[in-house]
């Protein structure tokens, strides 16, 4: 190594150093005058008296170690303000400390070297050269006088250093017992705040406070704070050991009793206690096919081998009490009487006069193959029922009266919004907090193996990343395969093929075609105002003075204010806006009567104006006048038929026909109304449509109620009618209504819904309607009082429509 003096100024040839070679330089204690390297350290502070191991990755930094080692010079370190990857000195703090590298070894990654670091000093001026720095520093003294407080608070800070290494904290042996030894004041602060633990703005604060005393201060309450975090760890891993070496313990004295039973004979072979004893009879007892039988013995076995506090014993327990709990065998024994079914389900419901005839010829097979399953021969229910209507029709509560008629058990279970697979099948028991799914629930609730099962609301369910709730559906509502139903929790096949699975819906368009299939569908139409009638008389209002706890001699209600209810304050084609207008009466005659201002009351249309509002609906919705573009067409809804005007309006003066269409009207709407202006263009001449009027007028066809959406072809005839009556100036009869698919060739085409429309119109008051003759048929299941009251025109062709609907 040269000893000749270095001009920094000048190239300087790099030093590699091997991976095995180390250089030991000679130590010295004065501060030279003369420019040093410099080093800039990313994070961290090194203090005086103190020997550290540093790594260095960055070319100038590697360098400045280099030219320090060739040169026989001391190296000087700052820490750097800013995480920067080129320091600058704007970038480093002021004060650093002059150290000499003891020990030097390089890799090809890094540079780590051994340095003792001297004094303090504070930088004069930096030289930046291409490949490192230089710098003049001047000396930073410590400024201490003897004094008592400086050698107490050196005392209690080497007491305390002491203690906070008995608790644990981590120092360098050889460090340690140089500072139990006995070092000045300045060493001893220097020391011990380099083991600290501390952020690295709060070290160098600590590195450039100069007065000795105040140094001792800081770095004794930093200590100190580190040794109550020290005390708290230390009795947090004390209380830890000490719950583990219990229930450790525990453990093997419970294991140890085990034994100890076996071999006096307190227990059988299995070594079960008392309780799982209990559990052991109870599955033999349950009914359950052998092969699960023997399953569950095996988890019984397992469960009593396993230690008390064992996971994955829990598991266990669970998933024996949910399977003991099932109704393995256990059947409602009841018959079947045709006789007795009907009369019930008459008595609990009026009207739905097909529904009816539908399930007792479902009842009526139910018992024939009951009676050849005596015979030894398999059987399981011959069809899954599907009751789809309006909401209020009676879906559900039709489902109890058919477990009542049968003598079975009633469940239900609301499917509404499901988007989870695992709430039909069930979850995996690996996952925490597993359970089975609705319909394994369902058959505990029932506690037997042949209820009536409602799952409600079957069109209402979701599907997203979790699966597909209708797809795990399939198996249980498949008459052919549901004899094995295997629920994910349970993982054994439990037989659902005696369960009269029922499901209802509003709609049947959101039901997955492979679970449609799977359904026998039973339509409900909308009551009738007379059914309404009856309904209200014969349930809702008995059940409603009930309910509000009034009697018969209290409140009379006669036929004609129930008739104005029905009319005025109810339109649905269910009745559960009825009977909440009837709990409405029914509340404040209650609260007159609780109050003594009356003691009986009998309605009249004063005080039902009184008790409910003014009337909230016309008698009828039929047009107040015949008027030109505007004709009146029938709806389907999923809550039944509906009535809706279809407006047509002209803005002459235009150079070429266009189509404004408002209303919320979706695309096959859209198109019903381009093929209807299609085929009047097409037959203007027939209709005498006046040419100028057709060809230099912008038509706007407007659906009121806009906020509402409205699709479907249906209403093809009637705005095919009402662009007729626009352009010839022919009203359209008020008193008649229509629906219809229109072809470009003005052929009128099958519908669908056609029954609840027919009601919903008898409902507004009209008693003739325009129908096609394909749907000619369906008249025959409507209710007899429509079929009296109302006038039906099947038609073929548009020209028939408007031969009947416009005046001469």
């Amino acid at each position: 190594m040269s000893t000749e003096p270095i001009d920094p100024t000048k190239p300087q040839e790099t030093t590699i150093f091997s991976g095995e070679e180390e250089k030991r330089l000679v130590t010295t204690v004065e501060i030279p005058v003369n420019k040093l390297p410099m080093v800039a350290l990313r994070e961290g502070v090194v203090f005086p008296h103190t020997e550290s191991i540093l790594a260095f990755v960055r070319s100038r930094s590697v360098h400045a170690i280099e030219e320090a080692v060739k040169s026989k010079r001391n190296v000087v370190l700052f820490t750097q303000k800013h995480d920067v990857e080129d320091p600058r000195e704007k970038d480093l703090y002021s004060i650093g400390v002059i150290a000499n590298i003891e020990r030097v070894l390089k890799n090809d990654q890094e540079v780590n070297t051994l340095v003792r670091a001297i004094a303090r000093v504070r930088v004069k001026n930096t030289f930046r050269y291409e490949k490192y720095s230089e710098c003049e520093v001047e000396p930073v003294p410590d400024v201490m006088t003897a004094s008592p407080n400086i050698s107490a608070l050196s005392k209690v800070l080497t007491s305390e250093f002491r203690k906070s290494v008995d608790l644990g904290k981590s120092v360098e042996f050889l460090n340690f017992m140089k500072l139990m030894s006995g070092v000045n004041a300045s060493e001893l602060a220097d020391q011990v705040a380099s083991t600290l633990e501390l952020p690295t703005k709060e070290k160098q604060k600590i590195l450039e406070e100069r007065n000795v005393e105040k140094r001792l201060q800081v770095i004794l309450g930093k200590l100190q704070e580190e040794m109550k975090i020290l005390e708290i760890e230390r009795n947090i891993t004390s209380k830890t050991q000490k719950k583990f070496d219990k229930h450790a313990r525990e453990s093997i004295l419970r294991e140890r009793m085990r034994v100890i039973q076996r071999e006096l004979g307190d227990v059988d072979e299995g070594g079960e206690e008392e309780e799982l004893e209990a559990l052991r009879r109870t599955i033999q007892r349950s009914g359950m096919p052998a092969e699960i039988k023997t399953k569950a013995l095996k988890e019984l076995r397992r469960l009593v081998a396993m230690p008390e506090m064992s996971a994955e014993s829990g598991y266990i327990r669970t998933w024996l009490d949910a399977l003991v709990e099932l109704p393995w065998g256990k059947y409602s024994k009841s018959s079947i009487s045709l006789q007795k079914a009907a009369e019930i389900l008459n008595k609990d419901h009026y009207g739905l006069e097909d529904v009816k005839d539908r399930i007792i010829e479902f009842l009526a097979v139910m018992k024939l193959r009951s009676e050849k399953s005596s015979k030894k021969e398999a059987t399981h229910m011959p069809t899954i029922l599907c009751f789809v209507g309006a909401p209020g029709v009676g879906k559900t509560s039709l489902g109890k009266s058919i477990a009542k008629a049968l003598g079975r058990e009633f469940v239900k279970i609301s499917l509404g919004g499901i988007r989870d697979e695992a709430e039909i099948r069930g979850h995996r028991r690996t996952y925490v907090g597993a359970m089975t799914g609705r319909i394994i629930s369902g058959m505990k609730t029932a506690k037997k193996m042949n209820p009536v099962f409602i799952l409600d609301e079957i069109d209402k369910i979701g599907a997203d990343y979790r699966g597909d709730p209708s797809a795990a559906l399939l198996e249980a509502l498949d008459p052919e395969q549901n004899g094995a139903f295997e629920d994910h929790y349970l993982d054994v096949p439990f037989d659902l093929s005696q369960v009269m699975f029922i499901t209802t819906a509003n709609t049947m368009d959101t039901i997955p075609p492979a679970l449609r299939d799977r359904l026998e569908v039973i339509p409900y139409s909308g009551y009738t105002i007379d059914e309404k009638f009856e309904i209200a008389k014969r349930h809702l209002i008995p059940k409603q003075l009930k309910i509000n706890g009034l009697s018969e001699t209290q409140i009379k209600i006669p036929d004609a204010v129930l008739s104005s209810i029905i009319i005025h304050y109810t339109r649905e084609a269910g009745v559960r806006s009825l009977e909440r207008a009837i709990g409405k009466v029914m509340r404040k005659s209650a609260r007159l009567i609780a109050e003594a201002k009356k003691k009986t009351i009998v309605m009249d249309e004063k005080l039902l104006v009184e008790f409910l509002d003014p009337h909230y609906f016309e008698e009828s919705q039929m047009e107040k006048k015949d008027m030109v573009g505007l004709a009146t067409g029938l709806a389907w809804t999923s809550v039944g038929g509906d009535v809706l005007s279809i407006e047509v309006a002209l803005i002459p003066g235009r150079k070429t026909t266009s189509l404004i269409l408002t209303g919320k009207l979706g695309k096959v709407m859209q198109e019903s109304a381009r093929a209807a202006l299609t085929w009047v263009s097409a037959n203007a001449k027939s209709l005498k449509i006046s040419p100028t009027k057709l060809n230099k007028s912008e038509i706007h066809i407007h659906i009121p109620e806009g906020a509402v959406p409205k699709d479907g072809p249906s209403a093809g005839i009637t705005m095919t009618t009402a662009l007729v009556s626009a352009l010839t100036n022919r009203p359209v009869r008020k008193d008649i209504a229509m629906t219809g698919e229109v072809t470009l060739l003005g052929r009128v085409l099958e519908i669908g819904g056609l029954k609840e429309k027919v009601i919903a119109a008898h409902r507004a008051g009209i008693r003739e309607i325009i129908i096609p003759k394909p749907n000619a048929k369906d008249i025959v299941k409507f209710p007899d009082n429509i079929k009296k009251e109302v006038k039906f025109y099947p038609v073929e062709q548009m020209e028939e429509v408007v031969k009947i609907a416009l005046k001469h």
